[in-house]
């Protein structure tokens, strides 16, 4: 008989752990996913025209707080958790509920999940949500352009809207964005890349995507999120650790297997980081993987108009998910408004509506600052009227995307930009040179 299986996810490996190992498995029926994480994932289906023919009536999702009840409803044998940016023991955790609600507990790993492309493959991973992985991965580009390459990057999943249409996207204007009715958390990913003239895919079936990536690109970037190891089988692994968060680099899921699996380690941060947490964590890494290059790097920032900061009572915005699930208190935004000399940090917590409000309720130490929270119109919504009841005079942006081309702001804006610099030798460019062979 085939093992009844729930995949626990949050729209992104969960389906592609599906679609590479599960979809055409004669061995194993899934008979639902579970969802996290994100707002509003949950409820849907996972469609037929996605799951193949072994399930012609496509699979549902519900909630993970469910999964005790599916557990016993499906009779299920095997729960595979398919997520991440999570403590080690916040996995074992969900592994002693499936033990105890009667199914088995497992986790794929790069072997079982990584496809294979016919192009060279260089893949940017991180510890955490929010090492300074995008700004890396933005630098790799650079540099492969910079000698004659045709890059294109594939990013780590965002499917939060109609997965059919999802399958398979390609970004290379902001109308592209709003075509796809892009998220801000999708557009902090791909305008950064769009504005520097490079071409991202994304989606829902990776090997579909790859295919297509590889038809117009010298060289594929796996530009990761959620501090995920990647879809496909890298010839050059780097990973970004964050010394802001010494020791997470060994105690999440599956941070860690990307430390253990990188050619390349990128301590980022390091000018605004403590010596002492820089060396934790890089002794934390040779203990690991002391085979590891070690690149020294530091992410400045670059402000727009440094004027509108000095003195100004600020509400600072930041980067969503390096506040939530990254685990945060602060980013670029707020580190820019001590910096340039704000009068006053002005909390927005008080002044949450909706959506928002329950963003705070939820991820306790977000206090000072406003996660650029935008997972559906009424929270884009929500976001604008708080920005817009904060009693401060200026907003200082640390979202990497332009926001007030989505909300309308009784406030001027100040953006705050940030880039990786390497300290030091080798570079980025020095080791994938050696490494690539070119």
């Amino acid at each position: 008989m085939k093992k009844k299986v729930i995949i626990m996810g949050a729209a992104g490996r969960d389906f592609h752990n599906f679609n590479v190992f599960f979809r055409d498995n004669d061995e194993y029926e899934v008979v639902a996913f579970t969802a996290t994480q994100i707002p509003n994932i949950e409820g849907r289906k996972y469609p037929t025209e996605l799951a193949g023919s072994l399930y012609p009536n496509g699979i549902d999702i519900y909630p993970e707080s469910q999964l005790d009840e599916l557990i016993k409803k499906f009779d299920v044998d095997l729960v595979v958790f398919s997520y991440s940016d999570v403590p080690h023991e916040y996995v074992m955790h969900r592994a002693s509920q499936a033990m105890v609600a009667g199914a088995s507990f497992m986790l794929l790993g790069p072997k079982q999940t990584m496809v294979e492309s016919s192009k060279p493959v260089i893949a940017v991973c991180a510890s955490r949500t929010g090492s300074g992985k995008s700004q890396t991965t933005r630098r790799v580009v650079e540099i492969l352009r910079e000698i004659g390459k045709k890059v294109v990057v594939v990013r780590h999943p965002m499917p939060y809207g109609d997965l059919v249409a999802q399958k398979v996207q390609r970004f290379a204007t902001y109308d592209d964005l709003d075509y796809h009715k892009c998220t801000i958390e999708e557009r902090e990913e791909y305008e950064p890349h769009i504005d520097r003239g490079a071409v991202v895919y994304a989606g829902v079936d990776y090997e579909a995507i790859l295919r297509q990536a590889e038809q117009e690109a010298d060289v594929v970037i796996w530009d990761g999120g959620n501090n995920d190891f990647p879809f496909y089988k890298p010839d050059l692994m780097i990973t970004v650790v964050d010394p802001h968060r010494p020791g997470h680099e060994i105690t999440y899921h599956p941070g860690e297997v990307n430390v253990r699996m990188a050619d390349v380690v990128v301590i980022n941060k390091e000018d605004t980081a403590s010596f002492e947490d820089i060396e934790e964590v890089r002794e934390n890494v040779r203990q690991v993987n002391p085979k590891a290059i070690f690149i020294d790097a530091a992410s400045p920032l670059f402000v727009q108009d440094i004027s509108n900061i000095a003195n100004k009572r600020v509400v600072v915005v930041e980067d969503g998910p390096t506040l939530t699930h990254g685990g945060m208190s602060y980013g670029a935004g707020y580190i820019a408004a001590i910096k340039y000399g704000a009068a006053e940090i002005v909390s927005p917590k008080p002044y949450a509506v909706g959506t928002i409000a329950e963003t705070y309720e939820k991820y306790g130490q977000v206090e000072e600052v406003l996660p650029a929270m935008g997972y559906s119109e009424q929270q884009i919504k929500d976001l604008e009227e708080t920005l817009n009841r904060v009693p401060a005079d200026v907003i200082v942006s640390g979202t990497p995307i332009n926001i007030s081309r989505l909300v309308k702001v009784n406030k001027p804006i100040v953006r705050v930009m940030y880039e990786l610099e390497e300290i030091g030798k080798p570079t980025l460019k020095d080791v994938i040179m050696e490494k690539m062979r070119w």
